[in-house]
Parts: C-alpha cells; sequence; structure tokens
C-alpha cells in the first residue's frame, strides 16, 4: 500500500482531534462554570453554544479562504486558533473573555470540518478516500474520548479544575502546527489554479496517475472554473443531499448528549463521581465503533452503514426516552435508571458507525472540483446551525425536568425514523468512485 497519501491524511486529520476535543471539553466545566458565575440555565445555554456561535460562522467563510489561498494555509491558520483558545479558556477570570475564546475556538472546529475532510478527499486514491477521509471522523470521536478521559482525571484537582481540561488542548494544537509544515498542497486546488506541474508531482506520489487529466476533462466542461457559483441551478441534487443529511446529523441528539452527557447522567441517578466516568465509556464506544466503520465504508459503502445505524439509533434513543418517563427529578429511582448508560452506549456506537462516520466523507465527495469548497462550507454550515440549536435548547427544555428529557429524546428518534426513510429512498451510493465519476453519476456535466 502507498503510505504517502496514508500520512498526509492522518496529519490533516488531526485537525479532527482538536475538533472533538473542543466540542466535548465542555461537559466537564459546565457545571462549575455555571457556579463560578453564577449562571441561570438560559446563560448557561449561551456559554456552551458559545463555541457554536464560532462553529457556524467558521464553516459559512472557510469555504473562500480555502479556494482561494489553498487549503494547506488555511488548515494551518486553524491550527493557530485552536492554540489561542486553549490558552485564553485555561486563563481567563472573566465570563465575557471565556466567552470570546469558545467562539474563536468555534471558529476552529467551524473552518476545520469544511477544509480537513476536503483536503483529505482531494488527495486520497479512490479506493482508500472513504478511509482516509474517515481518518477525520476518527480524529474527531478520538479528541472526545481523549477530552472526556482528562475532565475525569482532572475533576479531583479542585476549583481550577476547569481550565486544566481546556488547557490541555494546547499540547496537541502544537502537534498539529508544526506537523503541517510537512504536508503538501491539496493537487486539485493546484490544478484549478493551473498548477499542473505540482499537481502532477503530488498525484505521482499519491498513486493517482490519470487524475490530472481527469480534473481537466472536468473543467473543460465548465464554463466558469474555480469562480463557478455552487447556487447557478446545475447543483441543487448535491446541495439537497448535504443540507439533509447535515440536518439529521444533529437531529439525532449528537451533541446534547456530548455536551451535557455528565448532567444526563446524574438525572438518570448516578453519583457525580460515577457522572464524570461514565461520558468516558460513551467516549470509548464512539471511538470503537468509528474505527470498525472505517473497516466497512470502502467495502459495504456509506449508503449502507446510514441505514443500519439508523435502525439502531431509533431503537437506542426510544429506550431512553423511557428511562425518563414518569421519573421525579429530586429523587429518581435506583432500580431501571442506571440502564441509561446501556442505552447511550447503544445509540453512540450506532451513530458512531453511521452518520458520524459518514457525513464528513460524504459532503466531501457529492460537489464538483470548482464548487467543493462552497458545497463543504453549506453542508458544514448546515450542520452547525443545527448543533447550535440543539445545544442551546437542550438543558432549557430539561432543567429540573425528566420529562423535558423524556420528550428529547422521542423526538430524537423520531428524526432517525425519518433519517432512515431518507438514506433508503433518496440518497445516493458513492464508494469505490472517483470524485469526478461521481458527478457524472449525479448527473452533473
Amino acid at each position: 500500500m502507498n503510505t504517502y497519501p496514508v500520512r498526509i491524511a492522518l496529519i490533516a486529520a488531526l485537525g479532527g482531534f482538536l475538533f472533538g476535543f473542543e466540542t466535548a471539553v465542555i461537559s466537564g466545566a459546565e457545571q462549575t462554570i455555571q457556579k463560578l458565575w453564577d449562571l441561570n440555565k438560559f446563560l448557561l445555554g449561551f456559554t456552551v453554544a458559545a463555541s457554536l456561535i464560532g462553529t457556524v460562522i467558521g464553516s459559512l467563510i472557510a469555504g473562500a479562504p480555502a479556494q482561494k489561498y489553498g487549503r494547506k494555509k488555511v488548515l494551518s491558520a486553524i491550527a493557530v486558533l485552536y492554540l489561542v483558545s486553549a490558552i485564553g479558556c485555561a486563563l481567563t477570570p472573566i465570563w465575557f473573555l471565556f466567552i470570546t475564546f469558545r467562539v474563536i475556538g468555534g471558529l476552529a472546529v467551524g473552518a476545520s470540518s469544511v477544509v480537513g475532510p476536503m483536503y483529505i478527499s482531494e488527495i486520497s486514491p479512490s479506493r482508500m478516500r472513504g478511509r482516509l477521509a474517515g481518518s477525520f471522523q476518527v480524529n474527531i470521536v478520538t479528541g472526545i474520548f481523549v477530552a472526556y478521559l482528562t475532565n475525569f482525571l482532572f475533576v479531583g484537582f479542585g476549583d481550577e479544575a476547569w481550565r486544566w481540561m481546556f488547557g490541555i488542548m494546547v499540547i496537541p494544537a502544537g502537534l498539529f502546527a508544526i506537523l503541517l509544515r510537512t504536508i503538501p498542497e491539496s493537487p486539485r486546488w493546484l490544478v484549478l489554479n493551473n498548477r499542473d506541474e505540482e499537481a502532477a508531482a503530488v498525484f505521482a506520489k499519491t498513486g493517482e496517475h490519470d487524475a490530472l487529466k481527469l480534473i481537466k476533462e472536468e473543467h473543460a466542461l465548465s464554463k466558469h472554473g474555480a469562480n463557478e457559483s455552487l447556487f447557478n441551478g446545475k447543483y441543487s441534487k448535491p446541495i439537497m443531499f448535504a443540507v439533509v443529511l447535515a440536518m439529521f446529523n444533529q437531529l439525532s441528539g449528537i451533541n446534547a448528549i456530548l455536551y451535557y452527557a455528565p448532567r444526563i447522567f446524574k438525572m438518570a441517578g448516578f453519583t457525580e463521581a460515577q457522572a464524570y466516568l461514565q461520558p468516558v465509556l460513551v467516549g470509548g464506544a464512539n471511538l470503537v465503533f468509528t474505527l470498525l466503520a472505517m473497516s466497512f465504508i470502502d467495502k459495504f459503502g456509506r449508503k449502507t452503514l446510514l441505514i443500519i445505524g439508523s435502525v439502531g439509533m431509533i431503537f437506542f434513543l426510544a429506550m431512553a426516552a423511557s428511562t425518563f418517563y414518569g421519573v421525579d427529578p429530586g429523587n429518581p429511582p435506583v432500580t431501571g435508571n442506571h440502564f441509561i448508560i446501556v442505552y447511550l452506549v447503544g445509540f453512540i456506537a450506532f451513530f458512531a458507525f453511521s452518520q458520524g462516520a459518514v457525513i464528513w466523507v460524504f459532503i466531501s465527495e457529492i460537489f464538483p472540483n470548482s464548487v467543493r469548497s462552497q458545497g463543504g462550507s453549506l453542508g458544514s454550515f448546515t450542520h452547525w446551525i443545527m448543533a447550535a440549536i440543539i445545544a442551546f435548547t437542550f438543558p432549557i427544555i430539561v432543567e429540573g425536568s425528566a420529562k423535558g428529557a423524556f420528550i428529547s429524546f422521542v423526538f430524537y428518534s423520531g428524526m432517525m425514523l425519518l433519517n432512515l426513510i431518507f438514506t433508503w429512498k433518496v440518497l445516493p451510493e458513492t464508494k469505490g468512485r472517483s470524485l469526478e465519476d461521481i458527478q457524472k453519476d449525479l448527473g452533473i456535466e
């Protein structure tokens, strides 16, 4: 196997590790922060969702500089944003500044979710693209797992534990910034900017010897080239696929569970120590089943994984809802409530095997070279808008009310039923096809 595209894909995927860490680390700090700055449920929701405000903005604006300046330069800028966020969140004594640094971290996450998968897809041979693009998701869930683990390890550090939880991210952010200096620019971006010789050299190393010819043929069919607009009527199918898939990804409730896992477990009757330990199990399941999905994504295909995952998520979300049915949050029963860990781990397993593994791969595949950065931004923007809504409203809905948790999980289960129907009836399969051939399959000429 050609190890060159594997090496550079894994370096680019480190942005996914920081993405996952930044996403989950707040779960260990949100209750301490609420007490420290005396936040009501509205301000707590805003504090948690502040990162997502930056994420929405980052996902929306990342496509333009990635198209103009190149994928590699934007990835380097993202690494700097992660560093600034980690240092700022760990050291600031003021809530407003904490919010500011959380927004900066969110900018990095949003931009990562666009540029990271885009870059990896563009340097990956078609036979390996699912696994290599999926390595970004593997790194996301690894970051989530490490965030849960470090949160658990730091929880005994007293009132300043939450600062250590955020500050530890300086180490992987610094490593990401250094290693990015060793990777090449995306060869497909180089072709788009008439740097064919440089692109040919990269393609020779990645083993895609015919890629340059295919890309030039695709560009010859386009009237606008690099300046083509995504919303010109030609790309209605990939736009619809990306937007709907991104919406369903968050309507599963995944980020509500990741952000508020300790709070959910405390509502279900766990002690505070247990409430911080159980998310480590959730994060571990997320990692294991993402790795399992990577073993199958190029064999079974994206669509098959999504269908299997939808069925599992429908069941386990419904079971999680049943756990909170008729429960008095002030006096939760010991018997039965502890099954919530089984249901949430089951949900996470099926999410990781399907939506979690597929979304960034699929969105990075279905748009042609000339509008891939715009399409990636649109899909990621939709994903993070929905994540912000879910994260902001969840504590308001469930605050002091097991009934609110019941309603939330029933809603998420219903959304996964719709996701199953959409995937089965509408979504195309993209496995084993070159990026250029996928466009022909979608009827885009």
